[in-house]
């Protein structure tokens, strides 16, 4: 499947009309989200490298056109002013890791009309996808409070293209690692990963599957002991570990049941048996809710390894996100629908010291030396850099998150940050837009006899 056959059919036909039309100028459309999910005081930034990589290499060529052409029973001949369209315009983004909120634009295009238009679903969907689960798995490490937390997510994502994203976002915001081997493989996450029951099940008895495994892998291992009994489960693996003498770097897993009791049963087990430095894994269900409880419980885990909830942000799992047309040949434009209403011309974010944020207009002086948070990242369809590393983006994620007050880290009873606020130039901006779109409008009313509704 070609990437640029990746879109919404009515981003073909308003880039086939902008062509007949002559509507090639510059245009700049603004994607942000209206509002934040339920239970989250911030957003993490994601999903920006992927959507420059496709950019960079976005192509509409003979067998995309014939696809456009056959969805919209139309002759390849009209379809062909798409034929060799690429990307050649610029892009300002809010850099991976950092902290967004309600109403702040994550990126900014600018193109050629039918070029920014049509990227707007690609964009979309990388961009809301791998900042929700970000933002789910940033939660979750704020939740285990310096305990590592690692990723299983990829058996119940949606898709492998998902369940890579996942990886890659939770390792951006702290993740330990990651079970999902080429996430591990391509951008060197560490690599975590265990056994299943079905292992455990295949042999005569659990000590015969745990004394396997560890021959099998000379190096620390971590043992499944929720197969049958949890608690003979963990007295098999302490006679094992102690044997192979693996206590300091060994571990147990707990999938099942009461996560807490059976960790506090578990670990004086391993205790009595002499192995203070086998830790304990805790997985089955678990997402930032179930984390924080039990942390604060004072359960004794060391490791939680989440997957389903986190890789889906099964609580959040969409944001309202929108890509708006917001200056078109040097128009400011706007739409004044109820609700649903936005602000023109391209913006820049300014954040200062403690204080609110301010959604300014670009270009304008920063107020009270705040700092702008959307840079330049694509000039003429190429980056202007080289790619971002999960290594800066996570480093960017932990200085946002440190300044963060306490209300919006919470877990539960969040309350966000107030919404930013327009700088007075926007503001003026938008006021002078409205009045002419409603001066326009009534204009049209008067020309055509009808009376507005």
């Amino acid at each position: 499947m070609s990437e640029a056959t990746t879109t919404d059919l009515y981003e073909v036909t308003m880039a086939m009309s902008y062509f007949r039309e002559g509507m090639d100028q510059p245009a700049t459309f603004s994607l942000f989200v209206r509002d934040l999910p339920p239970e989250r005081g911030f957003l993490v930034a994601a999903g920006l490298e992927p959507s420059l990589a496709y950019l960079s290499r976005l192509r509409v060529g003979p067998d995309d056109v014939r696809d456009f052409a056959a969805t919209l029973h139309r002759p390849v001949e009209d379809l062909e002013g798409l034929l060799g369209m690429e990307f050649r315009g610029e892009v300002r983004a809010v850099p991976e890791g950092r902290l967004v909120f309600a109403g702040e634009p994550l990126l900014e295009v600018t193109a050629p009309l039918p070029q920014a238009q049509f990227v707007e679903t690609y964009l979309l969907g990388q961009m809301c996808h791998q900042t929700v689960v970000a933002s789910k798995a940033a939660r979750c490490v704020i939740a285990a409070a310096g305990r590592p937390v690692v990723d299983f997510s990829l058996r119940r994502t949606h898709g492998p293209q998902a369940g890579f994203q996942a990886a890659r976002v939770a390792a951006m915001v702290g993740f330990a690692g990651t079970s999902n081997v080429a996430a591990a493989a391509e951008l060197g996450i560490p690599g975590s990963g265990t056994m299943a029951h079905s292992y455990v099940e295949a042999f005569p008895s659990e000590e015969d599957a745990f004394r396997a495994f560890a021959r099998a892998h000379p190096g620390p291992v971590t043992l499944l002991v929720d197969t049958y009994d949890t608690d003979l489960g963990v007295l098999a693996a302490a006679r094992v570990l102690s044997d192979l003498r693996e206590g300091a770097g060994g571990a147990i897993r707990l999938d099942s049941g009461d996560l807490a009791a059976l960790a506090h049963r578990a670990r004086a087990i391993l205790d009595r048996a002499g192995l203070p430095g086998v830790r304990i894994v805790a997985s089955g269900g678990l997402d930032e809710y179930a984390v924080d409880e039990l942390v604060r419980g004072g359960a004794p885990i060391d490791v939680y390894a989440v997957g389903t909830r986190v890789g889906t942000a099964a609580d959040a799992p969409y944001l309202d996100a929108a890509y708006k047309l917001v200056e078109y040949a040097g128009r400011p434009v706007m739409k004044l629908s109820s609700a649903k209403a936005t602000a023109p011309a391209p913006k820049q974010v300014f954040r200062g010291p403690g204080g609110r944020d301010v959604i300014g207009v670009n270009g304008e002086e920063p107020p009270d030396g705040g700092e702008p948070l959307l840079r330049t990242v694509m000039r003429g369809g190429r980056r202007t850099g080289p790619p971002d590393t999960l290594e800066a983006a996570r480093a960017r994620f932990e200085a946002d998150l440190a300044s963060l007050p306490d209300t919006a880290r919470r877990i539960r009873g969040v309350r966000p940050p107030p919404r930013p606020v327009p700088s007075p130039r926007l503001a003026a901006v938008t006021a002078q837009t409205r009045h002419g779109i409603e001066a326009a409008v009534r204009r049209a009313f008067e020309r055509s006899g009808a009376e507005p509704a």
